[in-house]
């Protein structure tokens, strides 16, 4: 009976630790949130703002030609196409592969 009573201390204390440090932690978004942005001139790395090296934003070296300027085109672009066209591509890909029988997708749609 003592060790039972020992959980449920135990667990509610840890139960109210992890609800007020969830309090806090959404306070503290809060709090940030409503905070203004910095500046524009500190997050494109001027040396003389202050805080200069800590909030200069980098962009991802995807993002980055081979001359290292940002690219402002969509990097994806997609086509639609019908199932039949995706089927015939999918029964290429694996008719070339070097595991594939002889037999190749005939006998398979067949079988449908």
């Amino acid at each position: 009976m003592l060790l039972h009573l020992l959980y449920v201390i135990a667990f509610t204390t840890l139960a109210f630790l992890a609800v007020g440090n969830l309090i806090r932690n959404l306070m503290t978004l809060g709090m940030e949130s409503q905070r203004s942005q910095a500046p524009r001139s500190w997050a494109m790395g001027d040396p003389q703002a202050p805080g200069a090296s800590r909030l200069r934003m980098v962009p991802h070296p995807e993002l980055l030609d081979t001359a290292g300027n940002v690219i402002n085109e969509p990097l994806l672009v997609m086509r639609s196409m019908s199932v039949e066209d995706a089927r015939e591509q999918l029964d290429a890909l694996y008719e070339s592969s070097p595991g594939a029988s002889s037999s190749g997708s005939s006998d398979r749609r067949d079988d449908r």
